[in-house]
């Protein structure tokens, strides 16, 4: 039988996601190929290749800042459509049973973007199995509520500064465990390494894109229901 780790993990105070180690992190390279092609979710007054300049929010690996403490411009991503959705308009939808409804006004001024990869870009891999390598789990990770985002964006911080090529960082997505979701680094991208797919298309404004919203929706047990103006 294998023996457990003799290391230990340091945790914020009150328990929850331990810190990152005190020594180098064990990291497994994940090669985003040329050609993929990217889906988000963003407010329509940005550019579908625009990243967020990094100074304020309050997600699970963002805002961060390099070794000097400057701000790291960062763009989120999934692989497909529906992961993109998932992890921003549908994101907090409950695992209740029952009837659940979503305000159809807060898709207003939402639009889905494809880019276009093209170059090769080395990210870092999240996913289960490298996740033991750098001794961490997902739990501990990536299904950790909003309340421990201050420690998992220390793991991002570390990994970034630990990694000087790392590119960005990618997993297995916790709101659809069937596709990769991923955090791309502005400062190590180059701007012609992802290229806007198309025109940008209003979640409801564009009939084609509603309707794949809808269907979404259904399979979530979602009624979308018009809001209060």
């Amino acid at each position: 039988m294998a023996k457990r780790s003799t290391g230990t993990k340091t945790t914020e105070q009150g328990g929850g996601a331990p810190l990152p180690h005190a020594g180098p992190l064990k990291t497994t390279i994940f090669l985003l190929n040329k050609g993929t092609v990217l889906h988000r979710v963003h407010l329509e007054q940005y550019a579908a290749d625009q990243f967020n300049p990094g100074l304020q929010g309050n997600a699970r690996f963002s805002p961060i800042t390099n070794a000097l403490g400057e701000p790291i411009p960062t763009l989120y991503a999934g692989v497909t459509s529906d992961c993109a959705m998932m992890e921003t308009v549908f994101h907090d939808v409950s695992f209740a049973p029952g009837l659940k409804t979503y305000d159809k006004n807060k898709l207003n001024g939402q639009v889905l973007s494809a880019l276009e990869v093209t170059e090769n870009l080395e990210l870092l891999d999240l996913a289960t199995v490298p996740l033991r390598k750098l001794g961490i789990t997902r739990k501990e990770l990536i299904d950790t509520e909003k309340d421990q985002y201050p420690v998992t964006r220390k793991w991002a911080e570390k990994l970034y500064q630990q990694c000087t090529s790392a590119q960005g960082l990618a997993w297995i997505s916790r709101q659809d465990d069937t596709a990769r979701a991923m955090i791309l680094f502005g400062d190590r991208i180059k701007p012609a390494s992802l290229c806007p797919a198309g025109s940008a298309k209003s979640l409801v404004n564009d009939a084609a894109t509603y309707e794949d919203v809808l269907s979404l929706a259904a399979r979530l047990g979602v009624l979308i229901v018009p809001g209060r103006d």
